[in-house]
């Protein structure tokens, strides 16, 4: 018996072998990439409609500016993503603001977008979850429009209850920071 012919068809079967592993491997990591899990749960928890008491501080030491707004959050692209749309009075003119959160499977970050009529720049963040103080604290970089430069951004999104969260985002100027604006969320009935 020779065996040339069958180590030849073995040998040249082993490419397909491993194009088909391959090919499932990168499959099941897009599978996964894309698969909502345990995270997007959590923040479709959130959900509905939410009252929000604002206060703002335009500069450290400054006199806080208190609103009101209504936020409605919702998932989109099959849970895999949070829409949070943003309506109220700030400063005495109209405000919109959409917000879109996720989890990113493979970084195991949460990312956060944001954009106003208040601006034209979209503010982008990322944070991880912290089990212990029921908080994502988001760090990431906004423009200052005074001088077109890039500051470092740092928000806090506490979950206090069913019925109620908080956000706290905090401004790096001149190597310092201050809080710049909370917010606290109260879950309409």
């Amino acid at each position: 018996m020779n065996i040339l012919p069958a180590l030849i068809c073995v040998l040249g079967l082993t490419p397909a072998f491993s194009q088909s592993d391959s090919e499932a491997a990168a499959q099941k990591a897009w599978m996964d990439y894309m698969t909502p899990g345990s995270a997007h749960q959590m923040l479709a928890k959130s959900n509905g409609e939410w009252t929000e008491e604002m206060t703002m501080w335009m500069a450290p030491g400054a006199e806080p500016v208190k609103s009101t707004a209504k936020a409605v959050n919702k998932m989109i692209l099959g849970g895999r993503y949070q829409h949070s749309t943003h309506t109220g009075n700030v400063m005495g003119m109209p405000f919109e603001g959409i917000g879109i959160t996720g989890f990113d499977n493979i970084k195991k970050v949460y990312q956060s977008s944001w954009v106003d009529n208040m601006g034209t720049g979209i503010m982008y963040a990322e944070g991880k979850w912290d089990d212990a103080s029921k908080s994502i604290e988001f760090k990431g970089t906004s423009v200052d429009p005074s001088n077109g430069n890039e500051i470092k951004i740092r928000q806090v999104m506490k979950i206090v209850d069913d019925k109620t969260e908080t956000m706290e985002m905090f401004i790096t100027a001149d190597g310092k920071e201050f809080k710049s604006m909370e917010i606290k969320m109260t879950r309409k009935m």
